[in-house]
């Protein structure tokens, strides 16, 4: 921050520049507001200046008296703050000196020139030297677009100091353009400049009256020099009507040419700004500026990076620009000759009677909804205005090219709608979760009863394995939902489709070929082994189901693997792929291919096109389920009739080894040696589940406590002996079980745990943060739930 260091023996002169040294340093304070956002900060430190500031007056009444003497102020504190900020930055005084400024204000404008005159292009000094008087009067002010060098900037302004003699200059690159932002600045640009030779007055206004812009040739006409400005004035007010209507410039008078007005709107909204072109009336007797001025207005037209078109008395186009071709999604071999074959034919007859009235002398504008034939579900918005002066046009169209913006739309309401029907999915399993574990417990305890030759015993085998069947129901609601547990291991794509690869043989049949490709310099990911088999499996079964839907005969399935690099990924273009380097799994057919209606609803849960019985509709949606919550991200592209192709894009994991995971519960291979000793505290708040659990394990020699929540179980802890093993639900009323567990864990801190939940460990995980404990899914068998505690307590006692 440039500055000038303070002496201890100062004339009045230097008493005063201390002076405005320490209301520079307030200004400072005010950057600080500015730069860092931070209220506190920036009033702490503008009460620490408003100290210095004092005490430099003070100082200076103390040394008339005589005294003259003063102690170094350090000013490396204000120093800092200004130059840690990325903004140019500068502190004038009343007198429009420069008291301050940062390396970054040199680095921007080749020195420290005071502002406002800087180097800057067209009429920008102009700009800033108002915006500067209007901060002196309001406090503030802000230029949103100015030019230095090229470089585009925009400018605060702040009134500062204990006396308010201080402004405080910011300047920072422009945000990013919008559409009449950019419009702004091809008036005041070069564009602007070709329309000022051609004798077109351009200007852009804003929904109050205001200028935004405006070309020379109209600032020369309207106030007198092409110099001057008229930025943020009242455009009304540069013009007069005479008892005919006629209108002219104030500043000319009656003896100016009349003016014709072209009203150009090119956004929606009550609030959007107009373009408006001004020519001299040719009818009035007087010559116009420039020739073939309305041929001029339709180049404008042709520049203007919105769509529009122009339209004849009789209904027939008579320019479309590029925008207008894009939006409307125009044949270049075979253009439309009305504004009604643009449109399907129900909207035909509205198009063309709003065509007919502002042809006839319609003032106002219109907005309508219309479907392009094309894409009849999509509705568009239309304007519609009458035009004058451009010899056969009559009427102006503009269309607004928004099919980027319905895309985006239709993938933010897809995603919203997969997360809502995730959360759905994973809070019904869950409930379901605690039933199933209920529903199989009891078929295991019946079992236990009863011996393959009794009659009840098949009935009971048939109720757990329908129980079993739908807990793997359960298990791919939680896939989708992203709220499985996984098992991610490092691994390449290759081994886990070799894997796999001897089963997908049987599942094809002799029909369907499958071909495998592997690429080179794959590199590793990190993804559970099985759900990634489950994702080829269910991919490859609904394969050959479409291929053997287009030919009893079959057709190929191709499963490929391929690297793409960070450079290919930016190149592509992708809104919704990262940029990185990715491990490619593409698994293609040969079959009937999807239908385009059908391809944004493939990966809903329940959705299928199968005959009823024939598909539950949850294997598509567990595939993306497993994809997504693995890291990647897939895609669908197909052609009806010409097959279908699934792409995986899998990051590439560069740790140099796995991330730790809490310990889950092994399970034996072995069901046998499952009687154990000791004592179980059960924590578990579904009445159901506890009995079962509780039955199980006394079943197998434990002696088991139970607690049907949290602070139950730790009255039974403080009352009683400390147990041998805690298993306990996640997710509890009053006291959740990780709340429960650490303290417990304060009483016995060795105390091994064994979790049990519906939901997965994967969505529990920054819950279940602790040491020494197990997770256990649910639903389990009364065997699952055995060994798991077997394993725990031998775990612990080996420990």
């Amino acid at each position: 921050m440039a500055s000038r260091p303070l002496n201890t023996d100062l004339d009045a002169g230097q008493r005063q520049a201390l002076v405005v040294a320490g209301a520079c340093g307030l200004g400072a304070a005010a950057v600080a507001l500015l730069v860092l956002h931070s209220a506190a900060v920036a009033a702490g430190f503008a009460a620490a200046m408003l100290v210095l500031v004092g005490a430099a007056f003070a100082w200076s009444r103390f040394t008339r008296s005589g005294h003259d003497a003063i102690p170094d102020t350090d000013w490396s504190v204000a120093r800092a703050l200004a130059a840690a900020s990325d903004d140019a930055l500068a502190v004038t005084d009343r007198a429009g000196r420069l008291i301050c400024a940062n390396d970054r204000y040199r680095q921007q404008f080749g020195g420290y020139p005071t502002p406002p005159g800087l180097p800057l292009d067209g009429n920008g000094a102009a700009e800033l030297a108002s915006a500067g008087r209007t901060a002196w009067r309001d406090g503030s002010a802000e230029l949103p677009r100015m030019s230095s060098r090229g470089a585009a900037l925009a400018v605060a302004i702040e009134r500062a100091g204990e006396s308010e003699d201080m402004l405080v200059w910011r300047f920072h690159a422009a945000q990013g353009l919008d559409l009449a932002t950019e419009v702004q600045a091809m008036i005041a640009g070069q564009i602007g400049d070709r329309l000022a030779a051609a004798g077109i007055m351009a200007a852009l206004i804003a929904h109050d009256g205001k200028l935004l812009a405006a070309n020379r040739v109209l600032r020369e006409r309207s106030m007198g020099h092409e110099e001057s400005v008229v930025v943020g004035r009242d455009f009304a007010r540069f013009l007069t009507a005479d008892a005919s209507g006629q209108v002219r410039f104030e500043r000319e008078g009656t003896k100016g040419n009349p003016l014709r007005i072209l009203q150009i709107p090119f956004l929606e909204g009550d609030d959007a700004p107009i373009l408006v072109a001004l020519l001299d009336d040719e009818d009035s007797g007087r010559p116009a500026i420039g020739a073939s001025a309305a041929a001029h207005v339709k180049s404008l037209i042709s520049l203007l990076p919105v769509g529009l078109a122009l339209v004849d008395r009789d209904g027939r186009f008579v320019q479309m620009n590029d925008p207008f071709v894009r939006a409307a999604q125009v044949d270049p071999l075979h253009p439309p000759l009305y504004p009604g074959d643009l449109v399907v034919r129900e909207d035909k007859a509205a198009v063309a009677d709003a065509i007919r009235r502002f042809a006839n002398g319609a003032t106002h504008t219109t907005d309508m909804a219309i479907r392009l034939k094309d894409h009849p579900d999509e509705p568009v918005a239309l304007t519609i205005a009458g035009a004058r002066g451009l010899g056969d046009a009559a009427v102006l169209l503009s269309l607004k090219d928004n099919g980027e913006e319905t895309r985006l739309k239709r993938e933010v309401a897809q995603a919203t709608k997969m997360q809502a029907v995730g959360q759905l999915a994973g809070g019904v399993a869950h409930d379901f979760n605690n039933i199933l574990t209920a529903i199989i417990g009891h078929c295991d305890l019946m079992l236990m009863r009863h011996s393959p030759g009794d009659s009840d015993y098949d009935d009971i085998q048939q109720v757990k394995a329908n129980s079993n069947r739908a807990a793997s129901l359960t298990r791919q609601l939680l896939a989708f939902s992203r709220q499985q547990t996984l098992r991610p291991q490092v691994l390449q794509l290759p081994d886990v489709i070799s894997e796999v690869s001897q089963l997908l043989k049987r599942l094809m049949g002799e029909t369907v070929k499958l071909e495998v490709r592997h690429g080179r310099d794959l590199g590793p990911v990190r993804a559970d082994p099985g759900q990634l088999e489950q994702v080829v499996v269910n991919l490859a079964v609904n394969a050959r189901d479409a291929m053997l839907a287009k030919d009893a005969s079959g057709g190929t399935l191709t499963i490929a693997c391929r690297a793409v690099s960070a450079a290919q990924v930016r190149k592509m273009g992708n809104d919704i792929l990262p940029v990185a380097d990715y491990s490619v799994l593409e698994i293609s057919d040969t079959g009937i291919g999807i239908p385009p209606e059908i391809v944004g609803k493939i990966f809903e849960p329940f959705f299928t096109t199968k005959e009823v019985g024939k598909g539950t509709g949850l294997g598509l949606s567990t595939v993306y389920g497993i994809v997504k919550q693995s890291g990647g991200y897939i895609f669908a592209d197909s052609k009806p009739g010409q097959g279908a192709t699934f792409t995986i894009y899998l990051p590439v994991h560069t740790a140099d080894a796995p991330a730790a995971k809490a310990p889950t519960a092994a399970r034996s291979e072995k069901s046998s040696d499952l009687w154990g000793s000791g004592t179980i505290l059960l924590v578990e708040d579904e009445d159901m589940v506890r009995a079962v659990a509780e039955r199980a394990l006394a079943r197998q020699g434990y002696k088991v406590l139970t607690a049907e929540h949290g602070e139950a179980a730790l009255e039974l802890l403080a009352a009683g002996e400390r147990p041998d093993l805690l298993i306990s639900d996640v997710v509890m009323p009053t006291m959740d079980g990780p709340t429960m567990v650490r303290h417990a864990r304060a009483q016995h801190p060795d105390l091994p745990i064994l979790f049990m939940s519906g939901y997965a460990e994967e969505q529990l995980r920054k819950s279940i943060d602790l040491d020494n404990v197990a997770f256990l899914p649910k639903p389990f068998s009364v065997q699952q739930l055995a060994e798991a505690a077997r394993d725990v307590l031998a775990a612990a006692r080996a420990a």
